[in-house]
């Protein structure tokens, strides 16, 4: 259970960095003008959404398999007991 929610953990990360690079990358302008009659293509939008939605989705799915796995006992609490 621990490695699941390690690699978890690592692709959350991940995708939270690759939207980091997106965001990054999407703001660059070209400073070079194209010559006459060229056209330049614009960067894809939308990558940066798909990443955070994908961050969102994976914590998502994460949090629900903890509870799941804590309600069929394959983990327990271990903090400060409850009332105390």
């Amino acid at each position: 259970m621990k490695i699941i929610v390690a690699l978890a953990f690592f692709g959350i990360l991940a995708s939270l960095a690759s939207a980091l690079f997106y965001m990054m990358r999407g703001g660059v302008k070209n400073p070079s003008d194209p010559a006459e009659g060229e056209t330049v293509a614009p960067p894809p939008k939308g990558n940066m959404v798909k990443a955070l939605a994908f961050r969102v989705g994976l914590s998502i799915v994460l949090f629900i398999c903890i509870l799941i796995a804590w309600q069929l006992g394959y983990i327990q609490p271990s903090g400060i007991p409850a009332g105390a």
